[in-house]
């Protein structure tokens, strides 16, 4: 390899490297898309950031809700007005669900939660930010630190 094509992918792998120990440094996730359909990726999930949302779907998971998340933007909308349906709103509070509206396991029967709105809002930001780039029926396991 000649050093005007060495030199430029060097680049490229240290700013990655440097990049993924920022994002582990900063709380943020770094997960490894799946390759196949039954693979799923894990997402950890800033619980000393949210703890509100964290014990809300941790109580939720141990009832029996799934801990799995099947990105499913296209029924958020409708997924949500299930879930909510019949859950008055609480001044002061955010009503918070799991599974959340974008997942396919989400909708009528899900666990609500009473949430203040800056941890409920916040953690459905950080959620957000972290499956942007995960197509669709991509399969995600929430973890817990």
């Amino acid at each position: 390899m000649n050093k005007q094509k060495f030199i430029p992918s060097l680049i490229i792998v240290v700013l990655l490297a440097l990049a993924a120990y920022w994002f582990e440094e900063n709380g943020q996730s770094v997960t490894t898309p799946p390759t196949g359909d039954s693979e799923v990726v894990q997402l950890v999930f800033p619980s000393d950031r949210y703890p509100e949302t964290a014990e809300h779907i941790q109580e939720a998971i141990r009832n029996g809700e799934s801990a799995i998340c099947t990105i499913n933007r296209g029924d958020a909308e409708e997924n949500r007005k299930e879930s909510l349906k019949g859950v008055p709103t609480k001044k002061g509070y955010d009503r918070d669900e799991w599974p959340m509206a974008m997942c396919t396991e989400g909708g009528a029967g899900a666990d609500i939660e009473y949430i203040t709105p800056a941890d409920n809002r916040g953690a459905g930001s950080w959620v957000g930010n972290q499956l942007e780039g995960y197509a669709d029926g991509t399969r995600v396991e929430f973890m817990f630190k």
